[in-house]
């Protein structure tokens, strides 16, 4: 999720027509094969935000599905596919004090009120996939109220252990929000099992992140010729 500006109509697109072609990493990206399954749901106004996650995450899982809209009728219509909702988790935003009861690096599914349910591991162990909302905060709770069907799936709360890549680049509404690549990539890392693919996942943000702070940093002058003595 981030609210840094689009790129302008002007800028030379790459071959998916979302980044520029200097930022564009899409030959760069392997899709990795999981056992989950992955729906990212995004808000119409962050497709082409330059700095957006959401195509970075889904390319590197492979069978994932990015969503591009407001609403959907069922989990179905969104996924493309029939699926149990009782068996998928959603990332849930929480609040503070949801976030504050799952221990930090952890994941945990929690009920309505946001405490953690007592067989959460046992739950997390039988998902068959994971739904995320991509945009910014007031985006995704847009999101989250008008797709009623997103009440049926499982509430999964995460406690990132590290602090988004984004630094400076833009403002979250709280310390542990975390883009939707690095929110993904963790949860992702911790339910499969594989301690090194959130550091996979996320090593095409840092190149992403690079390549943008290099753009916007300006030309040294070059100094004039120096005038011979006489």
């Amino acid at each position: 999720m981030t609210t840094v500006t689009p790129t302008t109509p002007d800028d030379e697109r790459c071959a998916c027509g979302k980044r520029a072609v200097d930022l564009c990493l899409c030959p760069e990206l392997t899709p990795a094969r999981t056992r989950l399954g992955l729906l990212v749901l995004q808000h119409p106004q962050e497709q082409d935000v330059e700095l957006g996650t959401a195509r970075l995450l889904t390319a590197q899982v492979e069978g994932a599905v990015l969503r591009v809209g407001l609403s959907w009728p069922n989990m179905a219509k969104a996924l493309g596919r029939p699926a149990d909702p009782r068996r998928w988790g959603v990332l849930h935003m929480g609040s503070k004090e949801d976030v504050a009861r799952v221990p930090r690096g952890g994941i945990a599914v929690v009920d309505r009120k946001g405490a953690p349910l007592p067989d959460s591991d046992a739950v997390l162990a039988d998902l068959e996939g994971l739904v995320l909302l991509d945009g910014t905060w007031s985006q995704a709770k847009t999101l989250w109220w008008r797709n009623a069907w997103l009440l049926k799936l499982r509430r999964v709360v995460i406690h990132p252990d590290f602090r988004s890549a984004y630094g400076n680049v833009r403002k979250e509404p709280r310390r542990e929000s975390v883009s939707t690549l690095e929110a993904g990539a963790f949860a992702l890392g911790r339910l499969e099992g594989d301690p090194g693919l959130q550091g996979r996942m996320l090593k095409p943000f840092d190149t992403l992140l690079d390549r943008w702070q290099k753009r916007r940093r300006p030309a040294r002058p070059v100094p004039p010729p120096a005038t011979p003595a006489p």
